[in-house]
């Protein structure tokens, strides 16, 4: 019968957490700035694709999640989230449309909380098992990113009114997303192969 040690949810990222004291929370702090980081430089990856260029941000915001798991993971994205609004130019289109809160408060706003929501929507389910097999990464991988762009088309109808917002906010991303989707999902069960035989 496995103990309540080996049975106990555990992110990816586990397998390279020291178990206690100061080391863990130094290599938890490296951990979640690098997960900032990753988030930060994939916004600003920008690939040819139809009907619109896509960033790079679903594929690392899954990755993220699924490896992190729910509190490393919100630990990222929220220190994303502080350094955009103490003016660093983290976001996909700034420093050029804003900086700081006031870019946050515009209309890409519910895109960047859909974010934060879906990277703890997909660190949850992937500690308890969604990260190990394609499909189940891809089902709940593809729901964080119906939060994200729902969030966004929400705040964005403040703007432009529903349908334009729909037309304009959603269905030209939804495509890229998907792709991106499927390759987050064959990725990270191979990433968690890689890493769990070293937990015991």
């Amino acid at each position: 019968m496995p103990s309540a040690t080996t049975s106990a949810p555990a992110p990816i990222v586990s397998a390279v957490l020291p178990e206690q004291g100061t080391s863990r929370m130094i290599m938890y702090f490296m951990l979640a700035f690098s997960g900032s980081i990753l988030l930060w430089v994939s916004a600003k990856i920008s690939v040819p694709f139809i009907p619109v260029p896509m960033t790079m941000q679903t594929l690392a915001v899954m990755v993220l999640a699924s490896t992190y798991g729910f509190r490393l993971g919100l630990a990222a994205a929220l220190l994303y989230v502080l350094e955009g609004a103490l003016g660093l130019p983290v976001f996909s289109t700034s420093p050029e449309r804003g900086i700081g809160l006031a870019y946050m408060m515009g209309p890409t706003g519910g895109y960047i909380a859909g974010f934060v929501l879906a990277v703890g929507f997909v660190g949850w389910f992937a500690e308890r098992g969604a990260d190990r097999s394609f499909i189940r990464s891809f089902v709940i991988m593809s729901l964080g990113s119906a939060i994200v762009l729902g969030l966004g088309f929400a705040w964005l109808s403040r703007y432009l009114g529903m349908p334009m917002a729909f037309t304009s906010g959603v269905l030209p991303f939804v495509v890229g997303d998907l792709f991106k989707i499927v390759i987050a999902a064959l990725l990270v069960p191979m990433i968690g192969r890689v890493f769990r035989p070293r937990q015991g």
